[in-house]
């Protein structure tokens, strides 16, 4: 019998260890995770129910918001501008979590990462404290505003930024999407909505304009000629004959043809003026991979840019190796065709780069960060992300891209009063379509603002090249910026 009981014993000692361990397993080494898991109701309701603070744009207008509720949450995020600032704001979802601004700055607008204030009064210890906190982005409400008019329904990206400060001014892409309902407390609300917009095939909550890529098409040029400058400045003066076509080694008779077969050819100055697609080929195999693929990645191709928004894609320029056995690759990749794919926020970045000095600065949304009594407790402060090229470079091509302007393909973007200085880019998409890029900024000598505009899959022909369709949005955008818009 003694047996039994001390065998009954052990087994009671033996759960209650188990038990124990257990628990403390739970408590302490699984608390955090349990804490933060998504299924979490008690975390969702803990964070809905704790005040936002609102994120507004430079101009002064709300672009999320918090109202009061009568349900278990306590709080609604309400999006006043729809889908003009969807995919800077992101959204605040019971069933997604959260996207855009809403993520990148969550520690913030709750004011997690706020000190806590000492009491001042009784009232101050029975009523609880308001730690909420307001963040203030560089973008504009009316700038945004025109980038949206001025693309219209037409799929794309436009871009202003900064280039001294690397503060973004405006970013939109068409399509966009309203966060609203993605914030609803109704569940078959926010699943409904975000099913519509995942079976969209234009990818609406995947923001083109820093999320995804494209052929940058003769936009890369400017990357092509500061190679020369850079690495080879023996080509700047080699003239390159004159034909509508390039004639691409070790091929069975395959060209890189000029657009609409035109003749061109000259030395850099004039090629880039016009565009020149044979002489950047040639140039490109003059240059030679490594040169051409060390410049890319100077300018941050092959990096993710580090904007404060989550999830930014890389722009991508295919290994030096990989044109071993490719010469017609590497002159199809010096125009920024082939394997050679530009996000748009990145080609923004490169104009940005030209026009101050050679160095891109970090691109980024914030401007500052207010408390509840309206106190500003944290201002972004500029630094630079990459030294793309020397001043001497960029200074020479600051000139190049003033002569596209002047007199070259980018015309529609002169500005009376003001030079400015940008480069055309019509990429060919594959599927009888193109991509109408232009980048720039102005004014030249003391630049404000550098932009770039994307419009997606226009139909080939005169009509739809990149200066004169894009270079017209583009001088839209300088202009309002100049005027103080």
């Amino acid at each position: 019998m003694n047996r039994q009981i001390r065998i009954a014993g052990i087994g009671v000692i033996v759960l209650f260890l188990i038990l124990f361990f257990q628990l403390n397993y739970v408590q302490v080494i699984r608390a955090g995770g349990l804490d933060h898991n998504p299924l979490n109701t008690r975390l969702a309701l803990a964070k809905f129910s704790t005040k936002r603070g609102d994120i507004v744009s430079s101009d002064g207008t709300v672009l999320a918001h918090s109202v009061p509720t009568s349900d278990d949450y306590k709080y609604l995020r309400t999006y006043p501008t729809g889908d003009l600032f969807g995919q800077i704001t992101g959204y605040f979802s019971l069933t997604y979590g959260e996207e855009g601004a809403e993520r990148e700055f969550d520690a913030d607008l709750t004011g997690a990462n706020a000190p806590l204030q000492l009491p001042h009064s009784l009232k101050d210890l029975t009523i609880p404290q308001d730690r909420s906190q307001t963040v203030t982005l560089t973008l504009s409400d009316k700038l945004q505003t025109l980038a949206q008019k001025e693309l219209g329904n037409r799929l794309g990206s436009v871009i202003a930024l900064n280039p001294s400060t690397g503060a973004i001014l405006a970013m939109w892409s068409n399509p966009s999407y309203d966060p609203t309902d993605l914030a609803s407390h109704d569940i078959a609300t926010e699943r409904n909505y975000w099913q519509a917009e995942n079976a969209d095939p234009e990818q609406p909550l995947l923001a083109g304009s820093f999320r995804q890529r494209y052929f940058p098409g003769s936009t890369f040029k400017v990357i092509t000629s500061s190679a020369v400058f850079d690495h080879d400045p023996s080509l700047i003066d080699k003239v390159y004959p004159t034909e509508s076509a390039l004639p691409l080694p070790d091929t069975n008779g395959q060209v890189l043809r000029n657009f609409d077969s035109e003749a061109c050819g000259g030395m850099l100055a004039e090629l880039f003026r016009v565009s020149c697609n044979s002489g950047f080929g040639a140039i490109g195999l003059d240059l030679g991979a490594t040169s051409l693929a060390d410049e890319a990645n100077s300018f941050g191709f092959n990096q993710t840019p580090p904007i404060d928004l989550p999830e930014a894609a890389q722009s991508y320029f295919p290994p030096a190796s990989s044109f071993a056995q490719d010469p017609p690759g590497l002159a199809k990749s010096a125009i920024g065709q082939e394997n050679v794919q530009a996000v748009p926020l990145e080609m923004a970045l490169v104009a940005g780069g030209i026009a101050h000095g050679g160095v891109i600065m970090t691109p980024h949304i914030l401007d500052d960060v207010s408390n509840s009594q309206g106190q500003v407790v944290q201002t972004y402060q500029p630094k630079p992300w990459i030294t793309a090229t020397s001043p001497q470079t960029a200074s020479a091509m600051t000139e190049l891209m003033i002569s596209v302007v002047q007199s070259g393909t980018g015309v529609a973007a002169r500005i009376p009063g003001v030079v400015v200085a940008g480069k055309t880019g019509t990429a060919q998409t594959g599927n009888n379509t193109i991509h109408a890029w232009f980048v720039c900024f102005a004014p030249a000598s003391n630049p404000q603002v550098a932009v770039a505009v994307l419009v997606e899959n226009q139909p080939e022909g005169n009509d739809a090249q990149g200066g004169t369709i894009a270079a017209p949005i583009a001088k839209a955008m300088v202009q309002a910026v100049l005027q103080g818009s």
